[in-house]
């Protein structure tokens, strides 16, 4: 219970300041621009922060894609967790189902063999713990599974925070430049790349 609360404090704290870095700070205008009204005047944009989408997608999956304004990946998002949860829950059944089969197989009490599932019956008891080993390691394969997931959600929100601030236009480009060297008879082809005008 302790743990829990102090993760809690610990990401309140964590959102707190990053919302106290990312603020932006209201200046009051001089005497000289009061000819405008409030109308006229022009907030400026707040800046897009990569940390906020980080924390946010860390917290709730698909919630950076969204503060990244990327709605369509929140489907692939979820999409994602919910088939290795889908894996979780039907393993996690297998091998309950397995490991009681074993159990009542193994007690040595007749009474109990109409416990086993029927699916079970039929089959040798060592085969029954070997499959029940093999669902367990495909219950740990999906808790797995669900942890990388969830952290490559995180990774693609820093990643696109990161790329909203990236402008590409005309005064940056790639050119294959083809040439000709007398001296050594020979044709060259290399890459320009342009930054600026």
């Amino acid at each position: 219970m302790r743990q829990i609360i102090f993760f809690l404090f610990l990401f309140i704290g964590v959102a707190v300041s990053s919302h106290a870095q990312d603020s932006v700070v209201a200046v009051k205008p001089a005497a000289a621009d009061t000819a405008f009204t409030k109308k006229d005047s022009v907030k400026p944009k707040p800046e897009h922060s990569p940390r906020k989408a980080t924390i946010r997608s860390a917290i709730i999956p698909g919630w950076g894609q969204a503060y990244n304004k990327k709605y369509w990946k929140i489907p692939i998002v979820y999409g994602a967790l919910g088939t290795a949860a889908g894996f979780f829950i039907y393993n996690r059944k297998e091998y309950t189902d397995a490991r009681d089969a074993y159990r009542n197989m193994m007690d040595g009490d007749p009474s109990n063999n109409n416990l086993i599932k029927p699916r079970f019956q039929p089959v040798d008891p060592e085969a029954v713990r070997q499959y029940r080993i093999a669902v367990r390691q495909y219950v740990d394969y999906s808790v797995l599974a669900f942890i990388i997931l969830w952290g490559l959600n995180v990774v693609d929100a820093t990643v696109d925070g990161h790329l909203k601030a990236f402008e590409v236009n005309d005064n940056l480009s790639l050119h294959i430049n083809p040439s000709y060297s007398p001296q050594t008879r020979q044709a060259n082809v290399g890459l320009v790349l342009k930054l600026g005008k």
